[in-house]
């Protein structure tokens, strides 16, 4: 037997393993493809939009707008939706110089418990996002910070909601004393950022804003 190299192939689901499937109607996938592109960067996207034909309010809250839309779908059909529309809100991951994240306590009447999460609020007509998250933070804990960046911003529930929350980064804390609004009650908690991340991977934690900061700042540590 002739001492030729060769490999075997391998048939996974009635094809060679490596091959690109291809489904009925669809282009083939590109294994090679590694590039991440954002939504509406891709050309396929404008074929994915829905056209809002007409929208109008459901109900008025205290700052919550809940609107009845009719939209046109991609392929023409017309459809209902029911959209939440709210002004938006800033958070804060603060960490002290020992290196622990300022949490607040709080009860949740949506949920019927009380959760934990960084601070955060609603922002006021026209604030600036950063405004809003040194108010909230000043107001919630009593802590301004030296340092302020921004992280990321999220959309917390897109399918129905518009509400995006803006994520900063506070550093060289100071302590002032906390002022909560009239309808706010609140507990201050400083708490290890390792064991925030711990509580955060082992699904202690379901807060998204407080999830997402916590691990944004834990990626941003391990850089420094």
């Amino acid at each position: 037997m002739d001492n030729e190299e060769f490999e075997a192939e391998v048939i996974e689901n009635g094809r060679p393993v490596g091959e690109a499937e291809v489904i009925e109607g669809e282009q083939p996938v590109e294994e090679a493809e590694k590039t991440l592109i954002l939504g509406d960067d891709d050309p396929r996207d404008a074929g994915l939009h829905e056209r809002i034909i007409s929208e109008e309010q459901a109900w008025h809250g205290k700052f919550l707008d809940v609107r009845s839309a009719q939209v046109e779908l991609p392929n023409g059909r017309v459809t209902g939706r029911d959209l939440v529309r709210h002004p938006g809100a800033a958070a804060v991951v603060a960490l002290t110089e020992t290196g622990k994240i300022v949490l607040v306590r709080q009860y949740r009447t949506a949920i019927d418990r009380v959760t934990v999460e960084i601070p955060a609020g609603k922002l006021d007509p026209g604030e600036d996002p950063l405004d809003c998250a040194k108010r909230e933070l000043l107001e919630e804990t009593g802590f301004s910070a030296g340092r302020i960046q921004y992280l990321t911003t999220i959309a917390t529930t897109p399918g129905f909601c518009d509400e995006v929350i803006h994520i900063y980064m506070a550093t060289g804390l100071t302590f002032s004393g906390a002022n909560p609004d009239d309808d706010e009650f609140v507990n201050v908690d400083l708490v290890p950022l390792a064991e925030l991340i711990d509580a955060v991977l082992d699904g202690k934690i379901e807060d998204a804003k407080t999830v997402v900061g916590a691990l944004a700042c834990d990626a941003i540590s391990h850089r420094l």
